[in-house]
């Protein structure tokens, strides 16, 4: 059996639960493979009922499906109560099917705070950090002084965690910002019993053993392609490999095991915090975009930047990945747009180019553009994708051609079964010229 593999093209925020919810019924696993609670994927069930994971595989609304949350991630043992406690208050049963690599790290109270002091330290220099400890956690796992989710078994787990909060406190000396350490460690030492109680396993060996014996397995990632820690818009990225090479070390898995990789994009472009952006629209097409599309973190509640599709991009993040289908979603935040645009290539030192310069913070690229006619109409009540608006399946055919791999489903609109799925019998898509 093979891994299939569902992730974001993009500067994250592309709708990666909603769709790993809907195909989750396809599927025996759920694993996620990198980042932590710094994501945020909304889902949108009958009824309008809104839930938002950060940590917890999307495959989670599923009793029959197994949630992994692999060695590549990052947890944040508060966070992951607090999740918890929501969804049980929805009526799930949490320790039935959810399971933690003991290989997992764990994020401190201290790694937060250190997370905060830098991000104030660099002034007009921020990242656009969530705040969440992601990257001191990721910072001491590289330098090899990292706590895991399976130190929690060990009769010195309190010494451990002293010495390597004396070390933060010691760092936190170098920067002028006031904190209160003593009631983020008395909660965060509450939280752990309730992670104790959970499934502990051996992440390689659990997901290798469900391979062998013939189940389906969707690897989940967060954030997005462009804030890959090597390839994304550095330094302006997260701390983890957001690519589908992540997958492998995120969870234990040879090469050979990948199948499928499904990369989500939206239907424009938006990106949260700071960074280059080549297609933002900071003027009123881009405020509309947002306002039409509820374009503001789940995770922080930041307004995102908006702009128009960014296809050099795309063609990078696809590249990267290996996308073998491509999903596209809100579709539907253009429907009353008379004009649609796509960048197609930058302009940059008086040459045109279709691939990603290798640093976009120094000089940013010019946008080369090509319009197409937008739909002005709903897309509610339309369940087959040849029912499209004839100027949507335009468009849609353009960012094939451009892209060279299908577009298997859209999304047109925030709830679960707003999804239009395409039959693919014997489609072929023919490159641009």
């Amino acid at each position: 059996m093979i891994v299939d593999v569902l992730l974001g093209l993009q500067w994250g925020d592309e709708g990666k639960g909603k769709v790993v919810d809907y195909l989750a019924a396809d599927y025996d696993m759920v694993a996620r493979f990198q980042g932590g609670p710094n994501a945020g994927h909304t889902l949108i069930l009958e009824g309008g009922h809104k839930y938002v994971l950060h940590t917890i595989p999307s495959g989670i609304f599923f009793p029959q499906t197994q949630n992994l949350i692999g060695n590549g991630v990052v947890v944040d043992p508060l966070t992951l109560e607090q999740e918890i406690q929501k969804l049980e208050q929805a009526g799930l049963t949490i320790s039935r099917n959810l399971y933690i690599a003991r290989k997992a790290h764990l994020i401190l109270p201290t790694h937060k705070i250190l997370d905060a002091a830098s991000e104030q330290y660099k002034g007009q220099g921020k990242i656009g950090s969530t705040l969440k400890g992601i990257g001191p956690t990721y910072m001491d796992k590289t330098g090899r002084n990292g706590l895991r989710v399976g130190d929690l078994e060990s009769p010195d787990f309190e010494a451990r965690y002293e010495e390597l909060k004396q070390k933060h406190l010691r760092l936190l000396e170098l920067y002028p910002y006031e904190f209160q350490l003593e009631p983020l460690e008395k909660a965060w030492f509450q939280s752990l019993e309730r992670l104790r109680s959970l499934n502990f396993v051996d992440g390689e060996y659990f997901i290798n053993d469900a391979l062998r014996a013939g189940r389906r397995i969707l690897a989940e990632g967060a954030q997005g392609s462009m804030l890959d820690i090597d390839f994304g818009t550095y330094p302006f990225v997260t701390s983890s490999n957001t690519i589908s090479a992540g997958v492998c070390t995120g969870l234990g898995l040879s090469p050979r095991t990948i199948g499928d990789v499904i990369g989500i994009s939206k239907a424009y472009c938006t990106r949260v915090g700071s960074g280059p952006f080549p297609t933002e629209e900071d003027n009123e097409t881009g405020e509309r975009l947002r306002k039409e599309g509820g374009e503001f973190g789940a995770t922080t509640g930041r307004p995102r930047r908006c702009g128009w599709i960014d296809l050099p991009a795309l063609k990078y993040s696809i590249l990267l990945n290996g996308v073998t289908r491509l999903v596209i979603t809100k579709v539907d935040v253009l429907n009353h747009f008379d004009e649609i645009k796509a960048c197609t290539g930058y302009r940059l030192n008086g040459e045109v180019t279709d691939r990603m310069p290798y640093n976009l913070n120094e000089t940013l690229p010019e946008p080369i553009y090509r319009s197409f006619p937008g739909w002005n109409c709903s897309l509610s009540g339309i369940e087959r994708y040849e029912d499209l608006p004839e100027n949507l399946l335009t468009y849609l055919r353009f960012l094939e051609q451009e892209l060279e791999v299908p577009v298997v489903m859209i999304s047109s609109g925030p709830e679960r079964e707003q999804l239009i799925r395409r039959q693919l019998a014997d489609l072929t898509v023919t490159p641009a010229r």
